[in-house]
């Protein structure tokens, strides 16, 4: 009966606020770059001028965690030049303000990005802005505004760095819970390639502005299935409404339209 409950408002929950209904608040869901795409190998172009990523975190500048009610945050402090991103098809220094994760109700589907028609059991995002801009804020407003790293996610063998994230989310089951997070370095979530496709984007939660700069990696990490189905047991819903597994917050696959993905690697 209760699981039963639990599909029904993530049934209403998809028909009135999930993807299918954003375009109805926010126009730009029908916009020339939105995000996420399907990745193809043979269409995507190999760039000799793409550069190695450059990518510098430090793990003083974790924060805190949050349930934001349709992922889970890890934030970090971006006042300083601590945890970077430079080099790749960006120029300049971006900063890093948070990662999250998408992830499905069963293994298979999760990933928000696809390739050849694959879906990993889960996407993790790391999220850096300009400098340029001064703020975060400021730089969601332009086309280069942010720079995202995608990593894909398949269950397989336990990820030891993410552990620390996943003894963490019984503090945040609900929506709009917080608790301290601090001492972590996300660069234990990488791959240890930095081969990469690239391509414009935008946001893939609303309000899907076209600012992104989109960096997939293409070497997956395996997780257990013992840690994504403690992801799975975090709630869409506050703590004193009726309860919705925060499972399926991944966006289908928008039209890449005239874009061009290009390849870091032949």
């Amino acid at each position: 009966m209760m699981r039963h409950l639990e599909l029904h408002y993530l049934n209403i929950w998809k028909a009135h606020t999930g993807p299918t209904f954003w375009h109805k608040n926010f126009p730009v869901a029908n916009g020339e770059r939105q995000s996420p795409i399907a990745i193809q190998h043979k269409s995507a172009k190999f760039d000799p001028a793409l550069k190695s990523l450059n990518i510098a975190y430090d793990a003083s500048a974790a924060r805190k965690i949050v349930n934001n009610g349709h992922s889970f945050n890890v934030v970090f402090d971006d006042s300083g030049d601590t945890c970077v991103l430079k080099g790749g098809p960006v120029s300049g220094i971006y900063k890093l303000k948070q990662f999250h994760i998408h992830w499905g109700s069963c293994e298979g589907q999760g990933s928000e990005h696809t390739v050849d028609g694959v879906k990993y059991d889960a996407e993790l995002h790391l999220v850096h802005w300009n400098t340029k801009y001064g703020t975060f804020d400021e730089a969601v407003k332009h086309p280069d505004g942010l720079a995202v790293v995608g990593v894909f996610l398949k269950v397989g063998s336990p990820c030891l760095g993410l552990q620390k994230v996943v003894d963490a989310l019984d503090s945040i089951k609900h929506k709009e819970k917080e608790a301290n997070f601090t001492n972590f370095d996300p660069t234990v979530l990488l791959p240890a390639s930095r081969d990469y496709w690239t391509y414009p984007g935008s946001l893939t939660t609303p309000p899907l502005l076209e600012c992104v700069i989109w960096i997939v990696l293409k070497e997956p990490v395996s997780v257990s299935k013992e840690q994504i189905t403690k992801i799975r047991c975090l709630c869409f819903n506050k703590e004193n409404e009726p309860q919705c597994s925060m499972v399926d917050n991944w966006r289908p696959c928008q039209p890449l339209k005239s874009r061009e993905v290009r390849a870091s690697f032949q």
